[in-house]
């Protein structure tokens, strides 16, 4: 007997062995038709999870065989409309076509909602995709599956289930990172501002008007950063599509040879489609990310494009050279921005051939203290002294460098002096034109009349000659204010600040700082550091390596033979004390070289002790 008709209101009183009936039903006969709009009202964020379960599994297998005959959706197919009103058949394909986007849209409000439970999510994740899968007539639905992507981007749950299912399941699959990409760029275009001009691009200020279109950035960016780099396999073939047919050997082994080469003729077909799309992949991709920077980002997912850009986008991208653009300008912004920018750029100049003619000139203003305590220092100092490598710089660039990290170095942290030190000692090995540095004389000699001569060749270079300070023994000529490392006179200055460094408070600092004595212009006999071994360097690094450093001679105060008196001659040099029955007398040395003894009387015991005091602080 067949349950009742669902009324409105009276779906709670329904059970599940009801619904299964239902379903039963559907499935054995076109006479219960009437059941599909039933079991429809169950598919709802509020039904019970185990009804709408039941209702999602009897529905998926009613549509399923159904899907490859449906007609296209009403908008597409307005020209049948004439059609549709004599054929029977097409009225009913038409109207089952109508309850499938229903059905689908029941699905998606599912997935995005908040009251779902997460199996249940699951389960109906899976269905939507297998829709993806057979949307039409066995190749990729791409219309189910934007919706799919725009309701994550746009849902107000967490999508942390939805990205690992989709990261676990369904991006090893070329195809669906394909589609993906397209939908990606879709969506972007949609949230970008009409009154934000390119020339505001990636401005990393993280302000929009619209606080929805922030929370979108970050969806898209976190599905984009999912995405595997499907765009560098070197075996295109062997790559899997969602939407294409897989045949093996033993599902051809019992065919005919006819039928055996229509079915390898398929695969090639479907390996084919897979290598074609493989070969686009990188095109869309590199459309999507472009699309996505020229967004207002936030400043949040700003910093971590920048973090990320040189290993997860730049190898992949069609023409890496677009991005010079984005990187030149955050490059311009300062600060963290800057550093993060460093890496992405340092790629296209050394293997994309950008030319950035301030390239040195904003590496330079980055040099500041606050650089050793940030985040990234580790990577900024590598590249760092591997932009400085380079033989081709002038001295003067490469002795502005050196001075300004030296100055640095009075007020960094231990661990970033030794980074300093390390930077400086490769840097005088590299340029044996800037070892003048370390040695500088101001009495006229020749190595100051050299140094004169290579000042006339400094483009930009200014002398304080005219001031009379400047002419004073010891001024330093260097403009550690000076931006510009042109005009920063680093040429005229010297490394006066290493060799204080002698005398810092941190053992490993001013034991390292004895590396720089060594002739570095030798460069048999001597080797650069490498900077990498320091990067990581801190309080608790220095201290650990001291606590397990072993001591060869630890220094102690100790008597070969017991003291006679409180003071030893060697406490006072040019007194002596003398002891002649039982009275204390003292010598004083004259400068003739003989002593004058003198007796001491008691009260004037404290004079002599003020005079003792005043001889050992003069000694």
């Amino acid at each position: 007997m067949a349950p009742a008709p669902i009324r409105s209101g009276d779906g709670k009183k329904y059970k599940l062995k009801d619904l299964k009936a239902l379903g039963h039903q559907l499935l054995s006969s076109r006479a219960h038709i009437n059941n599909l709009p039933l079991l429809l009202t169950f598919v709802t964020p509020s039904s019970p999870p185990q009804h709408v379960l039941e209702s999602v599994l009897s529905l998926q297998s009613f549509f399923t065989p159904f899907i490859p005959d449906l007609p296209p959706p009403p908008s597409a197919s307005s020209s049948l409309k004439g059609e549709t009103q004599k054929d029977p058949e097409l009225i009913y394909r038409t109207w089952l076509r109508s309850k499938f986007d229903e059905f689908v849209r029941s699905l998606i409000d599912i997935v995005a909602s908040s009251e779902a439970e997460d199996t249940l999510k699951e389960i109906v994740f899976d269905t939507i995709m297998e829709f993806v899968k057979l949307g039409k007539g066995g190749s990729f639905q791409s219309a189910i599956y934007h919706r799919l992507i725009h309701s994550i981007v746009n849902m107000p749950a967490d999508i942390d289930l939805l990205l690992e299912l989709l990261s676990s399941k369904y991006f090893k699959y070329i195809d669906i990172c394909y589609f993906t990409y397209i939908s990606l760029e879709k969506l972007i275009q949609k949230l970008e501002p009409k009154e934000v001009s390119t020339g505001n691009i990636g401005d990393g200020d993280g302000r929009h008007p619209r606080a929805s279109s922030e929370h979108s950035i970050h969806r898209v960016h976190r599905i984009m950063s999912h995405i595997p780099p499907l765009g560098c396999k070197d075996n295109i073939s062997d790559s899997e599509m969602w939407s294409g047919s897989e045949l093996n050997a033993k599902e051809t082994s019992g065919l005919s040879k006819a039928d055996g080469k229509q079915l390898k003729s398929e695969k090639n077909a479907n390996v084919l489609s897979a290598a074609k799309i493989a070969k686009k992949i990188r095109l869309k991709f590199t459309k999507a990310w472009l699309s996505f920077l020229r967004l207002p980002l936030p400043l949040d997912v700003y910093k971590e494009v920048l973090v990320n850009l040189h290993q997860a986008v730049i190898p992949y991208l069609s023409n890496p050279i677009m991005l010079c653009d984005f990187l030149t300008r955050s490059y311009d912004i300062g600060g963290v921005v800057s550093v993060l920018a460093l890496s992405s750029l340092f790629i296209l100049m050394t293997q994309h051939g950008l030319e950035y003619p301030n390239f040195y000139e904003k590496l330079y203003a980055l040099l500041q203290p606050s650089i050793f305590m940030a985040k990234h220092r580790a990577k900024f100092l590598e590249l760092l002294d591997s932009c400085l490598k380079s033989h081709l710089l002038p001295a003067y660039l490469a002795a502005a460098f050196a001075k300004k990290l030296s100055r640095m170095a009075l007020s960094v942290p231990p661990s970033g002096a030794l980074m300093i030190i390390a930077l400086i000692h490769n840097l005088l090995r590299r340029h044996p034109s800037i070892n003048c540095l370390v040695h500088k004389q101001e009495d006229g000699d020749t190595a100051a009349n050299e140094q004169a001569k290579v000042e006339k060749d400094i483009p930009g270079s200014e002398k304080d000659d005219s001031s009379d300070v400047s002419k004073k023994l010891g001024f330093d000529h260097f403009r550690d204010e000076e931006v510009n490392p042109i005009k920063a006179n680093a040429m005229r200055s010297s490394l006066w600040e290493i060799d204080s460094l002698r005398h810092h408070y941190c053992p490993p600092v001013s034991r390292f700082v004895l590396s720089l004595e060594n002739d570095l212009t030798v460069r048999a006999k001597t080797t650069e550091i490498n900077v990498k071994d320091f990067s990581s360097g801190s309080y608790a690094t220095i201290f650990g390596d001291e606590m397990r450093r072993r001591v060869k001679q630890v220094p102690l105060a100790f008597y070969k033979a017991t003291p006679s008196s409180l003071f030893s001659e060697s406490d006072f040099p040019g007194w002596t004390f003398q002891y002649e029955n039982g009275e204390e007398k003292n010598i004083v040395n004259d400068n003739s070289g003989c002593g004058t003894t003198t007796d001491i009387i008691p009260e004037e015991q404290n004079e002599l002790s003020a005079k003792r005091q005043r001889v050992e602080c003069s000694s």
